[in-house]
């Protein structure tokens, strides 16, 4: 748990406004956040989109993304994290999807993450692919800290894009 509450901490010393849009780990990252007094300050609101309409309704991922790179593609991660961003008044934005079972397309254990940040009117994204072992629960659960406890190493990088110009 302390891990999380210097998730929370490091969100409220840079004043950031985080929102998760959540696939594979399904509210877990938000659920996790929850546990912790003051995260109220930080979580602005968490988005679960499991399904493809979903992701495409709530969050405003490309079907064309999703048809090209799969489901659970660092590029739908990053539209995710956007979408989120977009949709909220969030300053942060941290999106998973992946693959907890194995299955006839995709090894288990697969995920994705982006992390993406909002500064005036610019949006940078970063993203990753990280493997996880265990079963369902446990890569989810590995897979939701894991999405939080990057935060602060993520904004660093994500600071450093803007910096250089980078971003939309």
């Amino acid at each position: 748990m302390q891990e999380i509450e210097r998730v929370v901490a490091f969100l409220q010393r840079e004043e950031l406004k985080l929102t998760t849009a959540e696939s594979c780990t399904c509210g877990l990252m938000a659920s996790l956040l929850g546990d912790i007094p003051g995260c109220g300050q930080v979580l602005d609101s968490g988005f679960v989109v499991y399904s493809p309409k979903a992701k495409n309704r709530l969050l405003n991922v490309d079907f064309e993304t999703i048809e090209k790179f799969g489901l659970t593609s660092e590029e739908v991660a990053r539209e995710m994290a956007i979408g989120a961003l977009n949709a909220s008044v969030a300053t942060l934005a941290v999106a998973n999807t992946g693959v907890a079972d194995d299955d006839q397309e995709d090894e288990g254990g697969t995920q994705c993450y982006a992390y993406a940040l909002m500064r005036g009117e610019r949006q940078v994204v970063v993203s990753e692919t990280v493997q996880f072992d265990g079963d369902r629960v446990e890569i989810r659960k590995q897979a939701a800290r894991h999405g939080l406890t990057q935060l602060e190493n993520k904004y660093a990088q994500l600071v450093e894009k803007l910096e250089q110009g980078e971003g939309t």
